[in-house]
């Protein structure tokens, strides 16, 4: 018996198996005026076309924002947006919370329950430790 080998190529799933920001547009205010502008002002003239250039997949809109203060704000697949203000930032510290938002799912921040690293359904086969466990605590003779 002989053995062929497959014919096909692999075919694309929509995303299974690939990795897809999350991040589709990220939308940048600035004001031309204001000081607190100055670092977006700078990324907008040095660092964003390399940044869009990079990720071609993200959609990104520059607006004006007149007397206030400069926002980068990310819209995501699932719906949600989130803001993050970057006044008086240098232009290093403004591509540094774009890539933050970049990199974000779009999730709300949720709390571990339990406090525990690990949720499992099976408790421990030792027990819970306590300090009051074990040997005898030392006596003292004074």
């Amino acid at each position: 018996m002989t053995v062929k080998a497959i014919q096909r190529v692999s075919v694309g799933r929509n995303g299974i198996g690939a990795f897809i920001l999350q991040c589709k547009r990220l939308d940048f205010h600035y004001c031309d005026w204001a000081g607190s502008s100055r670092g977006m002002n700078l990324f907008l003239q040095h660092n964003l076309p390399l940044f869009a250039a990079s990720h071609p997949s993200i959609e990104i809109h520059v607006s004006p924002r007149p007397h206030k203060h400069p926002v980068i704000r990310g819209h995501f697949m699932n719906g949600t947006q989130h803001s993050i203000c970057v006044r008086n930032l240098t232009k290093e510290n403004v591509l540094k919370k774009a890539e933050i938002l970049r990199d974000m799912s779009g999730e709300k921040a949720r709390k571990v329950k339990g406090g525990r690293a690990v949720a499992s359904l099976n408790e421990s086969t030792r027990g819970i430790w306590s300090p009051f466990h074990g040997a005898k605590a030392p006596s003292f003779q004074g």
